[in-house]
């Protein structure tokens, strides 16, 4: 018997943080109105830390401080938190990820979280369905994507995107919990800063990592990108944390430990 066709299934899709967000749920009661109304807390709490941290609302308390760092000691809790998980991730990344030196919409560079925001602000937002112990849940934001499975229930299946071409996949993950994010040019062109350099890193084409926290998977595949084609080497170091990179000639390599259905030997992505 397939259990994952015997449970009843629904998605709810909203464009919020200026990318696609979607939540999918599986179990009893996904077309109720008390899950319903869950969901609808998971989107109104990314609006609001979007209506917080985006750099690209002028009346955000990120778009009202022009770039400048927020002053921990002033600043409402959930901004210091963000800058303290910034500097945590700074120190993690050996500087790879610096949110103080990045490009900002307005011209010139200054304090930007975004990379480290968007797995923060989801892992924030899914509290509101961890009381639905009967309901697998899975969480995309823009292809980085936050998974919970019920004991005994049928994992998800994320597929790892090809960034030469799109329409494939380079893997297909089974995972029953966890996170998976990618990094890359394919969809926003060379947009991850070399903080070392002061200029876009062109090295590398993608890099997926797929670990425990979204926050951290995220952080770890922004900085992946912004070290060049070694980060692999790096990547390996990291407890918990694994992952394809595909460099900049469109070669394919992973880490001993990626779970994927296909060997981490080298391959071409075409």
């Amino acid at each position: 018997m397939n259990l994952a066709a015997e449970l009843d299934r629904r998605a709810w899709v909203l464009q919020v943080m200026g990318l696609p967000v979607s939540v999918h749920l599986r179990g009893p009661l996904v077309r109720t109105d008390p899950v319903a109304e869950r969901v609808e807390r998971v989107f109104t709490e990314l609006r609001e830390i979007d209506a917080v941290f985006s750099t690209y609302r002028p009346e955000s308390v990120l778009g009202r401080l022009g770039g400048r760092r927020p002053d921990p000691a002033t600043a409402a809790p959930v901004v210091r938190e963000v800058v303290e998980l910034c500097e945590l991730a700074r120190l993690r990344t050996d500087g790879w990820f610096d949110a103080d030196r990045l490009p900002l919409p307005a011209g010139g560079t200054g304090f930007d979280p975004s990379g480290l925001v968007k797995g923060w602000a989801v892992e924030r937002a899914a509290r509101w369905l961890a009381d639905l112990p009967d309901h697998d849940r899975c969480l995309n934001a823009g292809g980085d994507v936050l998974l919970w499975t019920a004991p005994g229930r049928p994992a998800w299946r994320v597929g790892v995107e090809d960034p030469g071409r799109p329409e494939r996949l380079l893997d297909v993950l089974e995972r029953e919990r966890g996170a998976v994010a990618t990094s890359g040019t394919s969809r926003r062109g060379a947009h991850i800063v070399d903080p070392r350099a002061g200029r876009p890193a062109e090295a590398v084409r993608s890099v997926t990592v797929v670990g425990p926290d979204l926050l951290w998977a995220d952080v770890y595949a922004t900085a992946a990108v912004a070290r060049g084609a070694d980060a692999l080497d790096w990547l390996a170091t990291l407890d918990g944390y694994a992952g394809p990179l595909v460099d900049a000639a469109g070669r394919v390599r992973a880490t001993p430990n990626w779970p994927g259905t296909r060997p981490a030997a080298q391959t071409r992505a075409g």
